[in-house]
């Protein structure tokens, strides 16, 4: 079938869906093929489900005329997300970057939701097949769509900015993450910086962040830009105030208090800042929308338990982010401090090294009440100070028997660790 034929059909249909087990009414079911699954087989239960049309790739499995061939679903998904796109032709927002790609999603989104009507990426559906999805939700009576873009290896931001294609871009920061795909540092700047090639090709708008001379190189002189941070001559001009513990800052002479800790979280916050300046949001708005936003889904969360304060930040590590929480941690005001830190994945060859380095910071900068936990931080050297755990399993009889009253207790870890489990022992 034709792609403006398809189109037609979907334009019929509620929405769309990949599974099987969450569909909507009349929508229109993608059957795609995965290492340890092929939806072909779930036609006849999409349709029982509610499944208006089955986009199938295997002709054994055409049960009535409802079932579209194509002879790739993927590819189809991702085409038919491009032609929406460019039918309902709405401004898209795109943004990838190392680390607080959703905070920041999720930051420009509530600044803009104050004056527009604006869509975003749910949660962190950021792939090849989260993408498309995000933007066949989206609908033409948006004024904006903010779509969230990840990568582990080169050229996948490559393409994933061609299925978007966006009209404005921006990159959080670089990081050391993903390197066993991405190589190294140098792979992962590189890798990232495919939003500004793509939207230097297409003559479209980055916001850069003049405070990172890393995205100042990598955008290099292309004039197409909005520029915001500390220096007197961007177009938005950003103060850092303080981070003890939630970050603050100056906009217009207006001081905004965030939820968010950690002054690593200032660029994620400023951009946001500025996206709304550049859309004419007022300075009043900027302010209500910053500060009415709670971060969540164990993303740099603070819970209080009793006299324990957490910092929860177990979604995600990576070295770079590891040692931004651990810099925050040290800085704050708090004497009774507890570190429980679980193993950074995906670093390839480079894991045993980056993990060492995490733990001779942990040793110059904290004496006492030191955790690491997984297979990567139990094979590391360090002194008697610090307690090593091989699993979660070895951890938890230490739990229970330790006495955090009056205590700041930092949980940071890759999402495989799932140390969030931590808190049902305090």
């Amino acid at each position: 079938m034709k792609i403006d034929d398809l189109y037609k059909n979907f334009r019929n249909c509620s929405g769309v869906s990949t599974d099987t087990r969450k569909l909507q009414q009349d929508c229109m079911y993608f059957a795609l093929k995965g290492d340890n699954f092929d939806g072909n087989q779930f036609v006849q239960k999409a349709f029982d489900g509610g499944a208006k049309y089955c986009v199938v790739d295997d002709t054994e499995v055409i049960i009535n005329t409802n079932c579209i061939y194509v002879e790739d679903v993927l590819t189809t998904l991702q085409n038919l997300a491009t032609y929406h796109r460019n039918a309902i032709n709405i401004p898209i927002i795109s943004l990838t970057g190392s680390n607080g790609k959703t905070t920041t999603k999720e930051l420009i989104n509530t600044v803009l939701a104050s004056t527009y009507n604006v869509k975003a990426t749910v949660g962190n559906l950021n792939n090849h097949i989260g993408v498309p999805l995000t933007l066949l939700s989206f609908s033409e009576d948006l004024d904006f769509g903010i779509v969230e873009m990840g990568a582990n290896h080169q050229k996948e931001i490559d393409f994933l900015s061609g299925i978007a294609q966006p009209d404005y871009g921006l990159i959080t920061n670089f990081g050391k993450a993903h390197l066993e795909g991405f190589g190294s540092i140098e792979g992962v700047i590189k890798g990232k910086s495919e939003l500004y090639d793509h939207l230097k090709a297409n003559e479209k708008t980055a916001f850069i962040n003049t405070d990172d001379e890393k995205q100042v190189i990598q955008i290099g002189d292309y004039a197409n830009i909005s520029t915001f941070g500390t220096h007197l001559d961007n177009d938005c001009v950003i103060t850092f105030d303080s981070a003890n513990p939630y970050v603050t800052l100056i906009y217009d002479d207006i001081k905004i208090e965030s939820q968010l800790i950690g002054d690593y979280n200032y660029g994620n916050i400023a951009v946001a800042v500025a996206i709304g300046k550049y859309f004419d949001v007022t300075s009043e708005n900027i302010k209500k929308a910053i500060e009415s936003y709670q971060p969540a889904n164990n993303r740099s969360e603070i819970i209080e338990k009793g006299s324990t304060k957490i910092i929860l930040d177990a979604y995600n590590a990576n070295p770079t982010s590891m040692l931004a929480a651990l810099h925050n941690l040290k800085q704050l005001n708090a004497e009774n401090k507890y570190l429980f830190l679980g193993d950074m994945f995906e670093l390839g060859a480079d894991a045993e090294k980056e993990h060492q380095e995490i733990v001779d910071f942990i040793e110059q900068n904290f004496q006492t009440h030191i955790h690491i936990i997984g297979k990567n931080f139990y094979k590391t050297n360090s002194n008697a100070s610090i307690y090593k755990h091989s699993s979660f399993e070895d951890l938890k009889p230490i739990l229970k028997d330790l006495d955090l009253n009056n205590a700041t207790v930092l949980i940071k870890g890759s999402r495989g660790m799932a140390l969030e489990r931590i808190l049902d022992f305090i």
